[in-house]
């Protein structure tokens, strides 16, 4: 009988916490527009990731809708020589119904891409000016805007929303779009 208890007292562990689990997954928003989506978008902010170190300043992201439903990704920047780094990609969409989970991979051999990292769409302003998007472990996010710089009322609500969706905004870095050096 204490065996059976045991049983049952490790199972409900468990399965509260697989739900657990699910529940901490950030929220995506409701659905996206990938023609609306695509164009360019300069990074306004990001939470600092090693495959970022060489960028200096002017971080953008451009996508491109493919006929066969994949996104065309050119992200670049400039690094501290004023050379640019930049690295194209696809993003597949995982999530067919709200367009707003994809996964991207910037790595091919022969063609085929091996390594994909999920992109989820988590805020999006109803006229597309600013997005914020992350990963669902939460260990890489940006803040994408059309503009290079956003408002201090669009980034407080850009904030609120972070945190909605289990982020801390103070692990985003700002991201400058200019050298810093004076003509």
């Amino acid at each position: 009988m204490m065996n059976a208890q045991i049983l049952i007292f490790l199972f409900i562990i468990l399965f509260s916490g697989q739900l657990t689990a699910q529940d901490t997954l950030p929220q995506t928003v409701e659905s996206v527009d990938l023609q609306r989506y695509a164009g360019l978008w300069y990074e306004i902010a990001h939470i600092p990731n090693r495959f970022q170190k060489s960028c200096a300043y002017g971080t953008t992201a451009e996508y491109r809708v493919r006929k066969d439903g994949k996104m065309e990704v050119i992200n670049q920047c400039y690094e501290r020589d004023g050379d640019i780094d930049r690295v194209k990609g696809i993003a597949k969409i995982i999530d067919q119904n709200s367009k707003a989970k994809l996964q991207v991979s910037f790595f091919a051999i022969f063609g085929w891409h091996l390594f994909w990292g999920d992109y989820w769409i988590l805020g999006l302003d109803d006229d597309y000016q600013w997005a914020v998007v992350g990963s669902p472990d939460r260990k890489y996010g940006w803040i994408l805007s059309r503009a290079p710089e956003l408002s201090s009322q669009v980034r407080k609500k850009i904030d609120d929303l972070l945190e909605k969706r289990g982020y801390n905004p103070e692990k985003f870095v700002e991201t400058r779009h200019h050298s810093g050096n004076r003509i």
